[in-house]
């Protein structure tokens, strides 16, 4: 169930895949994290990937839980001490010692993983594992530590309950945003066990629901840290550039100290200070006029500063780029000018015939540069979930405009008040991670939902959230349109209501792959949008199985039919007068279990410009062409 408290609506879920049945799992529920202005009750910890700490990356063993007995008994009831697998015990010692102990896991002696990583790549016998995963290790803690510590993950798909040293530290609902727990009385010094539950089992309940088009990569697939802090903290901060040309920062300070405390922002670059005090209940607001030697972020030049505030002991940091972005009629605005998106969408997977969602540095920049440099591109649509901030970051850094949406995808339950929750908490813990990132300038809330009432007032909740906690980005949705059978031309109208409460109007457009019209038949399609909105297509694409070719162009999942399909779908794409971007699907080949076709699919879907190991096919050269040729002539 969810329940509401405070002024501002902020949400408690207690509903959960699998670890939701038991009441030592909900030790911690996950809370929407709304506005600054709203007390938090967990930490948010904006930035932590750049604060010290300690990386538990490495060996862990586990211990799959096909029935959850580590949740709950035969009954439901709170399971037996012999299944109980996050208990700070010895088994095997405690088994010698007295024959009347059982012990149905013994985690320290369970087979071993590599975290991060999905343990769907792990061993073959996981390969389609769906369910619930422990995993254990241990790690030493130096005596004399001072400040606070908290266990922050990356993200674990789907559901994640916590135990630091047999005790609970949390749970958490959404796979693909992050969350931390505090760890600092759990802590002992010396040696310490960690034991975390991940279920990654979808219902009709979550988001996403569990039919999809992607590979569910369960278990913990980024960053799990010890992050160390003063005992008060700067939790959240927030640093841009506003439409009318000044620098605003807001900032949360959490500890004892956090009210009626001097802090300073500075970015020693641009040679800037700015002081202030926060209020009674540690926030802090300000704006002042952007210095004239600062350079706009850009695709063209992705200048980034080192940007500081200090508070007390703690000195938070960030790598920030300034850039507006704004919407003018039908035309996309960036720093003031004209802006075409080209583009392409990715799913987070890296390069290789067995990914397991491990995106390092390296591995986002061999995804991201072959949108920048093989394709020209501008744009990435980051789909359907949020990316790891590793992606994001790198996004920064290359030059590259985001497309960040949640997994609001298809049919989830539209009328489950639990259901939007999760929405929504996912939709906060996204935005307030990704704030600072110059990259990202759209935030979209759904995926090809059909059109009811329940939906729509679901997703214009997510609208208004979005607007509610970041002001200056775009909000958009990938929506579907409505075929006129009649006419004899494909003939397409967008009749969404929803479109009326978007910046930007997406659309998902598959005519010649999933339809029967011809490919010549492409160009003289007709697009009935509004007149007064930006259009992207958002989706468009035809498989293709690298190295399979049909010389005639007629054969589908054959190089020369994308290639085809591409140079037909660009030409539609040429004569729509309120186009102002794409992001063709899809990049790189991946791994989607509906996908079965024996000769060319066996799992993957084969959309992408990029084979799974990184091979390109024909189409790639075909969209990296026509992207040149809009760079050299500009926005239009």
């Amino acid at each position: 169930m969810c329940m509401r408290y405070g002024s501002l609506g902020r949400f408690v879920c207690l509903a959960a895949a699998g670890l939701a049945a038991s009441g030592a799992a909900l030790a911690q529920s996950p809370a929407a994290r709304l506005p600054l202005a709203t007390a938090a009750t967990e930490p948010l910890l904006v930035a932590a990937d750049l604060r010290e700490g300690t990386d538990l990356s490495g060996e862990w063993r586990y211990s799959i839980d096909p029935y959850r007995s580590g949740i709950a008994g035969f009954h439901g009831e709170t399971p037996d001490r012999g299944q109980q697998r996050w208990l700070d015990v010895d088994v095997r010692k405690a088994m010698a010692e007295d024959n009347r102990t059982l012990f149905e896991f013994d985690l320290a002696h369970s087979p071993a993983a590599q975290l991060p990583g999905s343990w769907l790549a792990a061993t073959p016998e996981l390969r389609h594992y769906q369910g619930l995963v422990w995993y254990q290790r241990s790690f030493t803690v130096a005596p004399g530590r001072k400040g606070r510590t908290f266990l922050r993950f990356g993200a674990a798909n789907y559901a994640t309950v916590v135990y630091l040293n047999g005790q609970p530290l949390g749970r958490h609902e959404g796979g693909f945003t992050p969350f931390a727990f505090e760890a600092t009385t759990a802590l002992r010094d010396g040696e310490n066990q960690i034991t975390i539950g991940v279920d990654s089992a979808a219902t009709a309940a979550t988001v996403p629901p569990p039919v999809t088009d992607w590979e569910n990569y369960g278990g913990i697939t980024r960053e799990v840290r010890l992050v160390q802090t003063p005992e008060t903290y700067v939790d959240d901060a927030w640093v841009r550039l506003t439409r009318d040309g000044k620098l605003a920062v807001e900032a949360r300070l959490r500890g004892p100290a956090a009210a009626n405390a001097p802090v300073r922002l500075a970015i020693g670059e641009l040679k800037l200070e700015l002081a202030g005090k926060t209020d009674a209940m540690g926030t802090w607001r300000a704006t002042m006029t952007a210095p004239r030697a600062l350079v706009r972020w850009s695709p063209e030049q992705p200048r980034l500063y080192d940007v500081t505030l200090s508070a007390g002991d703690d000195r938070w940091r960030d790598r920030i780029g300034f850039r507006t972005i704004e919407r003018r009629g039908p035309d996309l605005l960036l720093n003031g000018k004209p802006l075409f998106l080209r583009g392409i969408s990715m799913h987070e997977e890296e390069i290789g015939a067995n990914p397991a969602r491990i995106i390092t540095p390296a591995n986002a920049r061999a995804l991201l540069g072959e949108i920048k440099t093989g394709l020209n591109g501008n744009y990435v649509r980051l789909s359907h979930y949020p990316h790891s901030e590793v992606m994001t970051r790198a996004a920064d850094e290359l030059g590259l405009l985001v497309w960040s949406e949640v997994p609001v995808y298809w049919m989830v339950a539209w009328d489950n008040p639990a259901t939007l929750a999760t929405a929504r908490n996912m939709l906060a813990e996204n935005i307030l991670r990704d704030r600072n990132r110059a990259s990202v300038v759209i935030w979209s809330v759904a995926n090809e939902t059909p059109v009811s009432e329940a939906r729509n007032a679901f997703l214009r909740t997510l609208v208004s959230d979005t607007r509610r906690l970041d002001d200056t980005r775009l909000v958009s949705a990938a929506l579907l349109v409505e075929r006129d059978r009649a006419a004899a031309v494909p003939t397409m109208t967008m009749v969404d209501p929803l479109a009326a409460d978007l910046d930007v109007l997406s659309i998902n457009t598959y005519n010649g792959w999933y339809t029967q019209d011809r490919l010549t038949d492409l160009p003289g399609s007709v697009w009935r949008v509004p007149a007064d909105k930006p259009l992207v297509f958002s989706e468009f694409g035809a498989d293709a199985k690298a190295g399979f070719h049909s010389p005639d162009r007629q054969q589908k999942f054959s190089e020369e039919f994308q290639a085809e399909f591409y140079r037909k779908t660009l030409e539609m794409a040429d004569r729509v007068p309120t186009l102002r971007g794409m992001s063709p699907w899809i990049l790189k080949d991946f791994r989607s279990p509906r996908r079965q076709n024996p000769d060319f699919q066996q799992g993957w879907n084969r959309k992408g410009l990029i084979s799974e190991t990184g091979v390109r096919k024909q189409a790639f050269a075909v969209l990296a062409d026509y992207y040149a040729r809009k760079a050299a002539v500009g926005a239009r």
